[in-house]
């Protein structure tokens, strides 16, 4: 059996110096994630990468749930800031906040579609 740890305790401490002057830049950054790692908030996502912009009603009907279990991941999606809305008239049209999200989604289904094809 291939054991992955070390067997012996020590470091290389010039990069453990390096890296650690910038791994505080990464707070905040989990919630991003936290909100992406509910399965129903992430198809929002990536159907928000499909199309441009959606109404709360289209929303409920791509994912199979109500208006309101729509409405509410969507809401979710926006106080996280990767999504943003629009009113027009009745309606609620939702899109991504920016290409930045739109990366993100697309960059993790590309990786986890090579992890199938890999065998994992």
């Amino acid at each position: 059996m291939v054991r992955d740890v070390c067997e012996t305790f020590c470091f290389d401490e010039e990069k453990v110096k390096s890296v650690k002057r910038y791994i505080d830049q990464i707070e905040g950054v989990e919630q991003l994630f936290k909100a992406l790692s509910d399965a129903t908030r992430l198809k929002i996502a990536y159907a928000l990468t499909l199309e441009e912009e959606l109404c709360v009603c289209d929303v409920a009907n791509i994912i199979g749930s109500t208006v309101a279990t729509a409405s509410h991941h969507l809401r979710v999606l926006r106080d996280m800031g990767l999504a943003k809305h629009r009113k027009e008239g009745k309606l609620v049209f939702y899109s991504l906040q920016d290409e930045h999200v739109h990366q993100l989604v697309s960059i993790a289904l590309v990786h986890a579609k090579e992890g199938e094809r890999d065998g994992k």
